[in-house]
């Protein structure tokens, strides 16, 4: 077994900051820092966690918790009048205040007390305070009252410290005190009029859910919504956002913003466009790491940037520093960031016991799902849920590829779902090799459908080998039947 904590000798007289060793120091206390340190600590090692706001992070109390409590009211409540029976039983818009105290629920009211229980059951040891390296192995946390300790890792650092809303430079931006994705998880109001400056996944969800409280919402986006997914998600979406009455101005672009003394917010556009009013500007445009104030120049990092790791999340050039989750940029998925801690927390164990690590393409302590298979649901109205290459990013990479389409409507399990169901669905199939490389979905829940194609991808399980996997009937996942029988048919004609 590795030696517990055991603090270092030090003298009164120098003034000198409290020392203390640990196996591994993990900076962060979201789910990816947890996760790390939970599987060190399985493996025998000692690890410490320190962090400067709440333990849980971002996806617990402003990020995914939060956010999808605010969208489920609007979904529920779609669904009800989308069934006879049940349309009629429903009366009355959504109770805003009902909605937000469930929210605060979610977001155990931004209280971490319960994950620092969690931390104590699991042998981990907490420090508050602002982490920055001052050399290799060696961190300097500020505490909240100014103090400070230096904590020393015996193994590793593991970098776990997410990331921040970007703000573009667009002139007054700043200055107007936009809300970001924080602001708008944790509202304690819905504005009457909300502008969005950017269509990606949280632009697309925060639209869904503040026009379902009952905000005038404009969306602007530079080019088609969620660009990054199938084209025709983005043409659903849009849509039902329009449906929905939200003003969505694809290939617009703010020239400028200004907050005026009543505190309204007036956005100008690049041409002729007329200016949008509203009462709050919400910039959902990307996001940056939390990289800048961890000291990284100490061992001749640059600040404020990414941080590139191997497969195993390695620091590259650093045989003791990990980066996992957002920091690395892989992927920025809170389920992709927790999978590459579980791969970190037990590589870093392993080394630490002197083991040689398997980092093939699929050994236990890698993470390279990161590559090729990330799965993820935009929480929109519709959902989108994809994992894998879109048909076109199959394209980029000259992949010989075919597709099949097919309308989920069709799908018995949809029909009976809402009358006049809508949504689609593609597989994205490598020709040369026979097994799926990519799947989308888009229609009113069907978030549950993407991790059987996960499974398919990362398995890279023959297309006839699929056709003996029966969906249940009649349920949604039928539309795996069909992809497969549209795409044998295109084959044979």
């Amino acid at each position: 077994m590795t030696q517990p904590p055991r603090p270092l000798t030090t003298t009164a007289a120098t003034s000198a900051p409290t020392e203390e060793e640990y196996d591994l120091i993990v900076i962060g206390a979201g789910a990816v820092g947890e996760n790390v340190a939970d599987r060190a600590v399985q493996g025998g090692l000692t690890a410490v966690i320190i962090e400067s706001e709440l333990v849980g992070g971002e996806c617990s109390y402003w990020a995914c918790m939060p956010s999808k409590a605010l969208v489920r009211s609007v979904s529920a409540l779609r669904a009800a009048r989308a069934v006879p029976g049940a349309r009629e039983a429903v009366s009355g818009p959504l109770d805003v205040a009902a909605v937000l105290a469930r929210r605060d629920a979610v977001a155990s009211h931004w209280d971490d007390a319960g994950q620092v229980r969690w931390l104590e059951s699991a042998g981990i040891a907490l420090v508050r305070g602002e982490a920055r390296l001052d050399g290799a192995k060696r961190v300097v946390v500020t505490a909240p009252d100014g103090a400070e300790r230096v904590v020393i890792a015996r193994s590793a650092v593991a970098i776990c410290t997410g990331s921040d809303a970007a703000i573009p430079g667009i002139p007054g931006l700043a200055e107007s005190a936009p809300w970001a994705s924080r602001e708008a998880t944790s509202a304690e109001h819905v504005p009457e009029r909300l502008a969005i400056i950017g269509g990606g996944v949280v632009g697309c969800e925060m639209a869904t859910a503040y026009a379902g409280l009952g905000s005038r919402v404009t969306l602007l986006s530079r080019g088609r919504l969620l660009s990054n997914l199938e084209e025709f998600a983005s043409e659903l979406v849009t849509e039902r956002l329009r449906d929905d009455g939200v003003t969505v101005l694809a290939g617009a672009s703010p020239a400028r913003v200004d907050r005026a003394a009543d505190g309204t917010v007036s956005i100008a556009l690049e041409g002729d466009a007329a200016p949008i009013e509203a009462d709050e500007v919400l910039v959902a445009t990307g996001r940056r790491p939390r990289t800048d104030r961890l000291g990284l120049e100490t061992i001749g990092l640059a600040a404020g940037e990414w941080l590139r790791v191997d497969d195993t999340l390695r620091v590259e050039g650093h045989d003791w520093l990990y980066a996992v989750g957002d920091v690395n940029h892989r992927a920025l998925l809170t389920h992709q960031g927790k999978y590459q801690a579980r791969a970190a927390g037990d590589v870093i164990a392993a080394r630490a016991r002197g083991e040689q690590v398997d980092d093939t393409a699929w050994g236990p302590y890698v993470a390279t799902a990161d590559h090729d298979a990330v799965p993820s649901v935009a929480f929109t109205s519709p959902e989108v849920a994809s994992v894998g290459l879109t048909a076109a990013g199959a394209a980029e990479r000259g992949l010989a590829v075919r597709v099949a389409d097919y309308e989920l409507g069709h799908v018995a399990g949809a029909s009976l779902h809402a009358d006049g169901y809508r949504g689609r669905a593609r597989l994205v199939i490598d020709d040369e090799r026979d097994v799926v490389i990519g799947f989308t979905a888009v229609g009113d829940d069907v978030a549950e459908l993407v991790h059987a194609a996960t499974i398919a991808i990362v398995g890279e399980v023959p297309v006839s080998r699929l056709q003996h996997a029966v969906p249940s009937y009649p349920t949604m996942s039928e539309i795996w039947l069909r992809l497969l029988e549209t795409d044998r048919a295109q084959r044979r004609g």
